[in-house]
């Protein structure tokens, strides 16, 4: 997605660790590259005694440019590299024992939260990405919208993946258990997911919850 959408914040809200790239002092400003530059970022997290691997490939500035043609381009190209590479390793006839994977499981891609129909741009790169990797498509600082307002933006981008043919997470392949069938179709009627990223926590009812506080009231990260 496009820059100042949440993208890093969101990520970091997700594993509660600075795992994206972020300003490394509060109130410092956080310098953002104009160019698409992809940035690779590798931690190990853990929760409840279970450790993963997590790497976060952040594409800071898509789509930000005057001429967006082709602006795709080196990010495709970074998801096709990490599959040959792998697939290297895996003929190799002296195999490692533990081949490293750095291929791009998962994309989540982040919408602008304009309550319009996607953009030209938005609809190209999904149909492009959905064609070497599950993307997951997020409405970004969802809170700037009103329930009427999400609602009636859910529907349109739903018509507009279904119209241009753009195969999001979960597709129809993983469909083949009954049980399997009936947990995708509810996943595919709350995409997008409408998301609100938060890296400070405030006091409410007694605990701590991560979310952003505004005159109004406290919106809730989790």
């Amino acid at each position: 997605g496009q820059s100042g959408l949440g993208k890093s914040t969101m990520v970091n809200t997700l594993f509660k660790s600075k795992v994206s790239r972020k300003a490394s002092q509060p109130g410092q400003e956080e310098r953002i590259p104009k160019t698409v530059q992809l940035e690779s970022i590798t931690h190990v997290i853990e929760e409840k005694g279970v450790k993963m691997k997590l790497t976060v490939t952040d594409t800071p500035g898509f789509g930000d440019q005057i001429n967006n043609e082709n602006c795709w381009d080196p990010i495709i190209k970074y998801i096709n590299e990490q599959y040959e590479r792998y697939l290297r390793e895996e003929i190799l006839i002296t195999r490692k024992r533990k081949i490293p994977d750095t291929r791009v499981h998962g994309c989540v891609y982040f919408i602008p939260p304009t309550g319009h129909w996607l953009r030209p741009l938005d609809l190209e790169f999904m149909r492009r990405l959905s064609k070497i990797v599950n993307v997951v498509p997020v409405i970004a600082k969802a809170d700037t919208l009103t329930l009427e307002e999400r609602a009636e933006f859910k529907q349109r981008i739903q018509e507009d993946l279904k119209t241009h043919a753009i195969s999001v997470y979960p597709q129809e392949d993983f469909d083949q258990d009954p049980e399997d069938r009936a947990l995708n179709g509810r996943i595919r009627e709350e995409i997008p997911f409408a998301v609100v990223g938060a890296d400070q926590e405030h006091q409410v009812n007694g605990k701590r919850v991560l979310g952003r506080k505004t005159k109004w009231g406290i919106i809730e990260g989790e």
